[in-house]
């Protein structure tokens, strides 16, 4: 079983992913959504949190050399540190916003200009959080080489994100793996899947 499947799986188990076809999950943004994903409940699972950080380091692989690691706060944090400690890299993590007191820091830890940096991020949704941490970055004279997350909703929206913002990025699994995996292991109905395999396609006018 591929890693991305296997994932999906994982986090179905441990309830990380909630699925709703009758009462969306409203995000931040105010897109609705048939399926909440809460990849925070991994790091309770070491067997599962290692796959992770194992998956993420496999992923990591395509950029061959660079000099730092950035987790995106909050979620992003965690797994960071996690495989910057495996692959002996320095470690920075980015806030969504200065810090209100002291420094006013965006960027802690020891960011030196001029090095190349990976960002790591639990989940991307429409890569808005992702890509203002890689803005931060590179408003700080560093060179972002990618983002790499646990796992993606598939949106079109993210997609033109990146590519506006000239940034590669990859996830262990998606939107479309997930409820394909959750049919088979019947957390959702077929019919269900059939309703909700296109809503990434259009959330904002899905549900109308």
């Amino acid at each position: 079983m591929s890693s991305a499947r296997e994932l999906a799986r994982n986090l179905l188990q441990i309830k990380a992913i909630k699925i709703n076809v009758q009462n969306l999950f409203t995000w931040a943004s105010g897109i609705e959504s048939p399926i909440y994903c809460d990849n925070r409940l991994a790091l309770s699972y070491p067997d599962i949190r290692n796959k992770i950080k194992s998956s993420l380091i496999e992923l990591s692989e395509q950029y061959g050399e660079y000099d730092y690691i950035a987790g995106v706060a909050t979620a992003g944090i965690p797994w960071g540190a996690m495989v910057a400690d495996e692959l002996d890299k320095p470690f920075v993590y980015i806030r969504s916003a200065p810090k209100s007191h002291g420094r006013q820091n965006r960027i802690e830890g020891n960011l030196e200009q001029g090095k190349s940096v990976l960002v790591i991020e639990d989940l991307i949704s429409t890569g808005g959080s992702s890509i203002d941490a890689v803005e931060a970055i590179r408003s700080n004279g560093n060179k972002v080489i990618g983002v790499l997350a646990i796992f993606s909703y598939n949106l079109k929206k993210a997609i033109d994100n990146f590519n506006k913002a000239k940034c590669d990025f990859s996830t262990i699994s998606n939107y479309d793996i997930l409820i394909e995996e959750a049919t088979k292991e019947n957390y959702i109905t077929q019919d269900e899947f059939d309703l909700i395999k296109n809503w990434k396609l259009d959330p904002g006018n899905w549900n109308k």
